[in-house]
């Protein structure tokens, strides 16, 4: 269960963190950032994270008066990007962007050369947004029932495609498979552009996808749209059913936050903390996110770990129930 705060809890808190830095935080915290932060995304430029995190980078600047780095730095699923900032000084000048993937990472590869929550620290979350599941139109499930009722009738048969193992699209569709029992075959592909024009075309008949990227197929009926994968019904497709409305337990997200090497400063861990929890608890920001899919994410330091440590230990049960190969 995600533990999240109110707007108006988090105006208390940082109301609170903002006389707690007056009396007791050292007086180098006040001046930092004193020069350029960058932020290391382990994905390639351009993907709907990214996007979010170049957006709240500008509103860093503005409120921190420092420019703020973006650097992607993808490959080897995150980890080559991740294992970067935990070797970086823990100085607050390299920060991580983090996901549902590198929790899901602490289990799926064999050998890291770090541990996400004993080499790095949690800063704040960002945001979070839903996926979708489709079919091509071939497919004659018109529902979710229906397709699970398909897959277990003709186990084997029916493929799904994701960017790669590991990534949020392959786990969504493993988590449907671990609270189902269906067998459907996943089929990886090296990013996101191919599996998308292979269910236009039939050649894989299921996809998970971020909402705002499948939304213009599903309106032009170039895929059917079965289900989204939060416990509410999608602005952008409301008349979408959850999942979770056919498979009690089902929830998944796509989410993203900022960690920082162990060891860095306490004083700029809550400084980053709370400037970015004052950015999202705007309502402005919490409005132009919402129409592109993405909802705001405000949590204090201590539920956002516990929140990551959850998804660690919910991927695992995951990997380890459905026999998922590992990496090495």
């Amino acid at each position: 269960m995600r533990i999240q705060i109110t707007r108006r809890q988090a105006s208390a808190l940082l109301a609170f963190a903002a006389a707690s830095a007056l009396s007791g935080w050292p007086a180098w915290a006040d001046t930092y950032p004193s020069r350029p932060v960058k932020i290391i995304v382990p994905f390639g430029a351009g993907g709907p994270t990214d996007v979010f995190v170049r957006a709240l980078a500008i509103e860093l600047e503005k409120a921190l008066h420092q420019t703020f780095v973006i650097e992607n730095r993808p490959g080897a699923g995150t980890t080559i990007g991740t294992d970067l900032v935990a070797k970086s000084p823990p100085d607050g000048y390299t920060l991580l962007m983090a996901s549902s993937t590198q929790t899901v990472n602490e289990t799926l590869y064999k050998h890291k050369p770090y541990e996400l929550l004993r080499d790095l620290v949690p800063i704040a979350p960002m945001e979070e947004n839903d996926l979708v599941l489709v079919v091509n139109p071939s497919v004659p499930a018109k529902n979710i029932a229906e397709l699970i009722a398909l897959a277990k009738a003709k186990p084997g048969t029916l493929n799904f495609g994701s960017s790669g193992p590991g990534s949020n699209y392959h786990m969504a569709a493993e988590l449907l498979k671990n609270l189902t029992g269906i067998n459907i075959v996943h089929v990886p592909y090296k990013g996101s552009t191919g599996m998308r024009i292979d269910i236009l075309s039939g050649q894989i008949q299921i996809l998970f996808d971020a909402i705002p990227t499948m939304a213009p197929y599903i309106k032009a009926g170039k895929v059917r749209a079965l289900g989204t994968t939060g416990l509410s019904r999608s602005p952008i497709l409301p008349d979408v059913p959850t999942i979770a409305e056919a498979v009690p337990g089902f929830e998944f997200s796509q989410w993203v936050g900022f960690m920082a090497p162990k060891g860095t400063p306490s004083a700029i861990v809550a400084k980053l903390h709370d400037t970015i929890s004052a950015i999202l608890s705007r309502p402005d920001i919490e409005r132009a996110w919402e129409a592109k899919g993405a909802e705001p994410m405000v949590m204090t330091q201590a539920a956002f770990a516990a929140f990551m440590q959850a998804q660690v230990d919910k991927w695992a049960k995951v990997i380890k129930d459905n026999h998922i190969t590992l990496i090495n």
